[in-house]
């Protein structure tokens, strides 16, 4: 398998998807509702992960592709070579603020992330990663994510998480969120977790998240020595939704055992 030209591929067409979404800001949204009235899906959405089925399709016919706005395949297993995209992660901000949103794919191989792309197409950020050949925002290397104590930490995290849910018992966040640094929320999975590789948070918490919002930034993560599993240390399933944690080695483990540990994830 020629990792390398599909490598290049996925990064030709992460570009040449954001220079679609970019020469749609001047034009009028078709916006509707998927599961509820916060849960938004634009034309946009839909246009740019049929554009990455097209040309995945063209070139590698066998490969098989999930992507959030179900024109891919369905898929049992992750056996072979599989594609996961997210056209626009963060929706929400691309609606209300034409910023703080990505284009999210992430290629693997019978369940191993080789390939993870993020592009934050306002600011021409693309974070790129294979897996044993270092990560990159852009053309820069970026370093190994080093460790940090909770004191110091800045955790992204939804506030949704500490206030009365109904998927947890918010009093086990209170004490995370009083010891850290400080936390920070962006709406946007992909983002929030090459924060974490780029060292501008130090950990991200979810309680729910599909595939196509952690695989790319999975790959990226790890290739770093940074740690992504659920919240009770699990690998993730890229089959089914669960809830995310990652961190930076040390930090992750801390909180694991010292904040999370009593909670029914």
């Amino acid at each position: 398998m020629n990792w390398e030209q599909i490598y290049s591929h996925a990064k030709e067409w992460v570009n040449d998807a954001g220079a679609k979404i970019r020469l749609s800001f001047d034009k009028t949204l078709n916006i509707q509702t998927k599961s509820n009235a916060n849960d938004l899906v634009t034309n946009m959405d839909k246009e740019i992960e049929q554009f990455f089925i097209s040309k995945i399709r063209e070139v590698y016919p066998d490969h098989k592709i999930m992507g959030e706005e179900g024109f891919g395949d369905t898929l049992g297993s992750l056996d072979g070579i599989v594609w996961l995209i997210d056209p626009i992660d963060g929706t929400m901000n691309f609606i209300h603020q034409q910023r703080n949103f990505a284009i999210s794919l992430g290629v693997y191989e019978n369940g191993v992330g080789k390939i993870g792309l993020i592009y934050d197409v306002v600011h021409d950020e693309l974070y790129h990663a294979s897996r044993g050949n270092g990560a990159y925002l852009n053309d820069k290397p970026l370093v190994p994510i080093k460790e940090t104590p909770v004191k110091e930490s800045i955790i992204a995290l939804n506030a949704t998480w500490v206030m009365e849910n109904h998927r947890i018992d918010h009093n086990l966040m209170i004490p995370l969120v009083r010891d850290a640094r400080g936390t920070r929320s962006y709406g946007s999975a992909a983002l929030e977790m090459v924060f974490v590789a780029a060292g501008r948070v130090d950990a991200y918490l979810s309680m729910r998240l599909s595939p196509w919002d952690v695989a790319a930034g999975a790959v990226i993560i790890e290739e770093l020595g940074g740690i992504v599993t659920n919240l009770r240390g699990e690998h993730l399933n890229f089959l089914s939704q669960d809830s995310l944690f990652a961190a930076k080695p040390g930090l992750h483990q801390s909180i694991l055992k010292d904040y999370l540990k009593e909670g029914k994830w």
